[in-house]
């Protein structure tokens, strides 16, 4: 299988740096001009985040499987994102397979469907992201099959266009997705917003008004 172009892993370590910040997902989103943010009913169901590299994974609509062929492209700090056609009712995504992907390094899995487990997933501190959670399982177990999965190809998850290889920035507020190629131009900018956003907390803790907010920062 050939790898994916995956970005400078200095890049990477810079995103997560930056992305220590108070809700990091906004951040990068304001920064390119509020797009690459997916569907707000993506949601962790219990407070994680995680900022790595795509690998992307695609599901046969209405008939899906594990996604378990990811393990064997995943590399560590990636972020699996799966498009699972946004079915809420099968889950692909359970505790048993949180933890083969955390020994495999993977940073958390998105999840344009639905996940279960979310007691295991949670206790393993795996970050899961998901439109739902569900009992219901896929065929896999009991068919045994799981040759219908695509790797690395674009997909729309939350109604965004993913590569593999583009950045994840996901939290307890949203997912927001960075294009590989502006990766290096959205690090600075978020980071000179996430620098800004922390010296207008400490001068609201200053008691600054607004109007004075406004005219040191330009925006509140």
């Amino acid at each position: 299988m050939s790898q994916p172009h995956r970005p400078a892993a200095e890049l990477v370590a810079r995103a997560r740096e930056i992305a220590r910040c108070y809700s990091a997902s906004c951040v990068f989103a304001d920064v390119q001009g509020r797009a690459g943010v997916m569907h707000s009913s993506i949601k962790p169901p219990y407070r994680a985040k995680a900022v790595g590299s795509a690998l992307t994974v695609r599901l046969l609509p209405g008939d899906l499987q594990d996604p378990l062929a990811a393990l064997h492209a995943a590399q560590a700090g990636d972020v699996v994102v799966i498009d699972a056609g946004g079915e809420t009712e099968t889950s692909v995504f359970g505790g048993l397979m949180g933890s083969l992907f955390k020994n495999c390094g993977v940073a958390g899995a998105v999840i344009d469907g639905a996940c279960r487990d979310t007691d295991e997933l949670r206790d393993l501190e795996f970050a899961i992201f998901s439109r739902a959670v569900t009992a219901r399982g896929t065929h896999t177990m009991f068919s045994g099959r799981k040759n219908d999965v695509e790797l690395h190809v674009p997909i729309s998850v939350g109604g965004v266009v993913v590569h593999s290889g583009d950045l994840i920035v996901a939290d307890e507020v949203g997912i927001t997705v960075v294009p590989s190629a502006r990766l290096p131009q959205v690090l600075e900018a978020a980071a000179e917003q996430a620098a800004r956003e922390e010296q207008t907390r400490a001068r609201i803790r200053e008691g600054r008004s607004f109007e004075e907010l406004l005219t040191e920062f330009g925006r509140i």
